[in-house]
């Protein structure tokens, strides 16, 4: 996957970092992204909010996730390097505690190998299968060791009690897959309890034959 022009990765980081931000889709200091380089990856700063992201301050971390330049990572940046490890295709990686994702995250009734229903063909097709990973506390590196054999397969995953960590093969791509994954946890929690008609099996294949996912 061809790595993203550095100065114009951070610059996109950014702006995209100010979106999730003004649009309520992170909060405070929590959330984090990512850009793949061709010799290691840009992240956001550790206790730094999304909204107030300065492009020349962005860490610079080798393909080892070793810090080489700006300031110190979130701590959560053993995520982002599992997901490039484990994904050639990933140009991208975006973690948030979006609210409703992280509620789904709470629940104690969930599929954990996949687990929000095909609600609508476009969650199908930007995010797929959602398995849920067990909770660890926020830093623990034992999380990496549970991501890991996910990530290969999957593109996005829940961290339980936690929220969503989701790779794309460029920046908007895992943008617009987070965005699609809160968006179905909000129409999930808005009709639990009613009756509801999610895709049928062959109606996901079709999906994912025509577009793939």
């Amino acid at each position: 996957m061809p790595a993203m022009n550095e100065t114009k990765a951070r610059e996109a980081l950014c702006r995209l970092g100010r979106s999730l931000f003004r649009r309520g889709l992170t909060f405070g200091s929590s959330g984090n992204i990512s850009v793949r380089l061709e010799d290691g990856w840009l992240m956001t700063p550790t206790n730094v909010s999304l909204d107030d992201l300065d492009p020349a301050r962005l860490a610079r971390l080798d393909a080892a996730g070793r810090l080489m330049q700006g300031e110190p990572p979130t701590k959560e940046s053993f995520l982002h390097r599992v997901m490039y490890e484990e994904r050639a295709d990933a140009a991208a990686v975006v973690h948030l505690h979006s609210t409703h994702s992280v509620a789904v995250s709470c629940l104690a009734d969930v599929d954990p190998a996949d687990v929000l229903p095909p609600i609508t063909a476009y969650y199908v097709m930007r995010v797929g299968r959602l398995p849920l990973v067990p909770y660890f506390p926020p830093g623990d590196a034992a999380l990496a060791a549970a991501v890991r054999p996910l990530a290969g397969k999957h593109h996005a995953v829940l961290l339980a009690n936690h929220g969503p960590v989701v790779a794309g093969t460029s920046l908007s791509a895992a943008a617009g897959a987070i965005e699609e994954l809160e968006e179905t946890a909000k129409l999930h929690l808005l009709l639990r309890g009613q009756r509801v008609r999610h895709l049928d099996q062959a109606e996901v294949a079709e999906i994912r034959r025509r577009f793939g996912g």
